[in-house]
């Protein structure tokens, strides 16, 4: 089987560019040719597997260019329609080929989803966020800063002042998404689904024919044993550091709870985390083995205090493979990883998530759940082995 991985970028920054390195590198250790066809130059080291193909479309990121430019490229980008086509060329309508769409709104646009159908190869595409129906890509208000209730691309949703920059801008997402849309018609997409609760909220938004399958996101922690909670360690959240990802709340509600808070990342919400929380330290971005050597020496609990309806975040599962308790917002797709006493889960407030601190920072109740979460996880590991099965097995599916 070959599967042709495409992302806009091949190196392993955030969260779906993660996913889609790891997942390549996973298939391709599974016995899968893998072709990773990339937008803009740079290649992770894992990629360098004698499996993995690498095709360099050399485009820019277009929200690096000015703002028309971004703006025209971003709703149809014309070169990276004409390249992908070119890419596709020696594989189009080729036997036990499929191909893997993980991200396309940076550099690719949907122009790419053109030349895919034209190729005639079975098409997956992974929902690491609300992209495929959903113009700002998160189901979220940030003029309000709450989940959004509207119909997608409906009447109120246009008129909707939600973008996280400007309406403006909005606009611009608005059309992207007729863009899109006007690819999908007639078509069959198979989308893989990385939480039950954004299958649910995502799935009735979609074309009736596309089929829906749930697998994890791997999770490159290699076993070892389980982290000692030490009596002065921290909470932490790592990631982006903006409001919707619940970062305010996690300084607000570790202010509140009288803990230590380590912020490992960045984001425009630094000065504001440090009003609230004048001792919380923060990192800056850091590179993924240090992040576990922070969460394994020095952290008692990761927060996932998401405002919008995260698909993930991969790092709940992360600490649990290392045996490290999580507090989860109740609108993140991590909180259906916390049972039989692996953490909590609460509603996005900093009340609610300052109560849960105040108990995990207990040490005996910290380590306690930090059992649980490291035997829940090794119990049924969502590991690369395990998440290239899955895909597999998903793609077999749709060759027959």
């Amino acid at each position: 089987m070959r599967v042709m991985v495409i992302a806009d970028f091949a190196v392993a920054t955030g969260g779906a560019q993660r996913v889609a390195v790891e997942s390549a590198r996973a298939l391709a250790e599974a016995g899968a040719q893998v072709t990773f066809i990339h937008a803009v130059a740079g290649t992770d080291l894992a990629l360098d597997h004698p499996s993995i193909d690498k095709v360099c479309l050399d485009l820019p990121d277009i929200w690096s260019r000015g703002a028309l430019s971004a703006a025209v490229n971003g709703v149809w980008n014309r070169e990276a329609a004409k390249r992908m086509a070119a890419a596709l060329a020696p594989y189009a309508g080729v036997r036990d080929t499929v191909a893997h769409l993980h991200q396309w709104t940076r550099a690719f646009s949907p122009s790419i989803l053109a030349p895919l159908r034209a190729s005639g190869l079975p098409l997956a595409v992974t929902a690491h966020d609300y992209f495929l129906a959903c113009p700002n890509g998160v189901l979220y208000r940030f003029d309000k800063s709450e989940p959004c209730a509207l119909k997608p691309m409906g009447a109120a949703c246009l008129v909707a002042n939600c973008d996280t920059r400007s309406y403006p801008h909005k606009l611009v997402r608005v059309a992207r998404q007729y863009a899109a849309m006007s690819q999908r018609r007639g078509g069959r997409v198979d989308v893989i689904h990385i939480a039950d609760g954004a299958r649910d909220r995502l799935a009735p938004m979609l074309p009736a024919a596309w089929r829906h399958h749930r697998v994890d996101n791997p999770i490159a922690v290699a076993r070892g044993p389980a982290a000692v909670i030490a009596n002065d360690s921290v909470f932490a959240m790592v990631g982006r550091l903006t409001d919707d990802k619940g970062a305010l709340v996690a300084a607000d509600a570790a202010a509140r709870a009288g803990a230590k808070m380590l912020f490992i990342g960045e984001g425009p919400a630094r000065e504001e985390i440090l009003r609230l929380h004048p001792s919380a330290e923060i990192t800056g971005w850091v590179a993924p083995g240090e992040v576990e050597t922070l969460l394994r020496t020095r952290v008692r609990a990761v927060l996932a205090p998401s405002l919008w309806p995260e698909t993930g975040p991969l790092t709940v599962l992360e600490a649990a493979a290392m045996g490290i308790p999580a507090i989860a917002s109740s609108r993140c797709g991590a909180s259906e990883h916390l049972g039989a006493g692996s953490g909590r889960v609460v509603n996005p407030d900093p009340a609610s998530f300052a109560l849960a601190m105040r108990d995990l920072s207990d040490n005996e109740t910290a380590r306690t759940m930090g059992k649980a979460a490291y035997e829940r996880f090794w119990a049924k590991p969502r590991d690369p082995a395990a998440h290239a099965a899955g895909l597999l097995d998903v793609y077999r599916g749709m060759l027959s």
